[in-house]
């Protein structure tokens, strides 16, 4: 049997829109890179871009970052995998980043064919699938009905390396999906290749975040992983940086809930086994793992559902008499306040929420943990209110931050002021709410099967 050739993958950053050098990307791919890869998206941003379909990233640091991935691929005619675009990968999030490389070739006049996956579920796909028993639920997960997926912003699920493979098969140099595990971005070439999914997965991980898997990341930068039939070779192209056995080792270690395993869309990486063994004082050889197939294959499913609206006021406070007691300060303000929106507002406890933050010598604390020894000279207070509305909610803040601002302590009498508000007006409306409301696995009999695919030519 022929053996199989090596695979140069890079990773141009962490991503899309995160910046890095060009100088680094250059130097990245000398020597036949193989294929450019960059993830997009993540939810570590919480639900409000999924479910309003917004994006986090400015859209001129991502076309930026494009036009230059596009140029130089197209230049030494490389594939482009770009998982979870606009962020959350959704519809609209996919149509922004469609957008974003359909003006890029017109601008510059370049032709290559484009595929795009659309991971966004419909709502009467997933119910079918909710009737059906093929959601499966993980822990810790919300309530899950079907009134809740009706009334719900917006579903994605995250695919795995097979709908880039089908792509790629295809004949598309760039592609573009949706909300994708970010290890399939890097796995799925090389496994077409012939790199044992083992390796191929291994090394997408090390990949997922660019530079961050070095040992003193200085800013957002390029990765390289050399993959063949044994294992993998990292190397950071910025002369600067250095991958470490212990960098590396833990960046397997990065965003995942057990030590050894990682879990993809069918099967698991096990690296109890593997080995990292630094070649030079910048590259490390990583080889041990193995690939253990699910007897049923899976996707994770996001969805976020709107919950109301939110407004927000920022208060400083230096009065050493109130520090020595803010927790009790805030307690009995919590009182006045339940009282005081109950008549002014005819606003039950249940139909808002109002939380504070704490931020000072001790970081940022709830309320339960406010300490009354607060010896610093000043702390600020995030006050937030969440309400059906947004009229609602501005009205709770307003109140908030007024009779915050007044709240007596035993030590003075008369009228006092005890916040200080850095803007006009104190309160700011700040939009919808989301939260994410499914936390599941769907088990499929095909792994394309909910993604729609399109390709076209430029």
């Amino acid at each position: 049997m022929a053996k199989v050739k090596a695979v140069k993958a890079v990773a141009a950053a962490g991503g899309l829109g995160s910046g890095f050098l060009e100088e680094t990307f250059d130097r990245a791919l000398e020597d036949g890179a193989t294929f450019i890869g960059c993830d997009g998206g993540s939810t570590d941003a919480g639900p409000y871009y999924l479910g309003s379909g917004k994006v986090k990233s400015p859209r001129a640091s991502v076309k930026r970052d494009t036009r230059v991935i596009l140029r130089e691929a197209l230049s030494r005619d490389l594939p482009v995998i770009i998982g979870t675009a606009g962020y959350s990968g959704g519809r609209p999030h996919l149509q922004w980043m469609l957008d974003i490389i359909r003006e890029t070739a017109r601008e510059n006049n370049w032709h290559f064919k484009l595929a795009a996956i659309d991971c966004e579920i419909d709502k009467p796909t997933l119910l079918d699938a909710y009737r059906a028993g093929q959601l499966v639920p993980m822990h810790p997960t919300p309530h899950l009905d079907e009134t809740i997926i009706q009334n719900a912003e917006r579903f994605v699920a995250m695919m795995g390396v097979e709908p880039f493979q089908r792509a790629l098969k295809a004949g598309a140099q760039v592609v573009v999906s949706g909300r994708t595990s970010d290890v399939s971005i890097y796995a799925a070439l090389p496994i077409l290749r012939g790199i044992p999914k083992a390796v191929a997965f291994h090394a997408g991980k090390i990949l997922e975040c660019g530079a961050a898997c070095v040992n003193q990341r200085f800013y957002s930068d390029c990765m390289v992983a050399v993959l063949d039939e044994e294992g993998f070779t990292v190397v950071p192209p910025n002369s600067a940086m250095s991958c470490t056995q212990d960098s590396v080792a833990s960046h397997t270690l990065y965003e995942n809930g057990h030590p050894f395993h990682l879990l993809e869309p069918g099967g698991m990486v096990d690296t109890s086994e593997a080995r990292y063994e630094a070649i030079s004082d910048r590259a490390v050889r990583v080889t041990g793992s193995s690939f253990i197939p699910s007897d049923v294959y899976t996707v994770r499913l996001e969805g976020a559902t709107r919950v109301g609206y939110r407004s927000v006021a920022f208060a400083g406070v230096d009065d050493p008499l109130v520090l020595r007691q803010l927790k009790g300060y805030l307690s009995g303000l919590r009182k006045v306040l339940d009282q005081k929106i109950r008549d002014s507002l005819e606003l039950q406890p249940e139909q808002y929420t109002l939380n504070w933050r704490v931020y000072g010598r001790n970081g940022s604390v709830g309320v339960s943990e406010a300490d009354d020894e607060i010896m610093d000279h000043r702390v600020g207070i995030l006050i937030d209110a969440v309400a059906e509305t947004q009229a609602l909610a501005s009205a709770v803040i307003a109140v908030a931050w007024h009779t915050g601002l007044h709240h007596p302590i035993p030590q003075y009498e008369g009228l006092v002021s005890n916040f200080a508000f850095s803007m006009s007006p104190p309160g700011i409306d700040v939009g919808p709410v989301y939260r994410f409301c499914i936390n599941h696995l769907w088990k499929l009999s095909d792994p394309c099967a909910p993604f729609r695919m399109t390709i076209e030519d430029f």
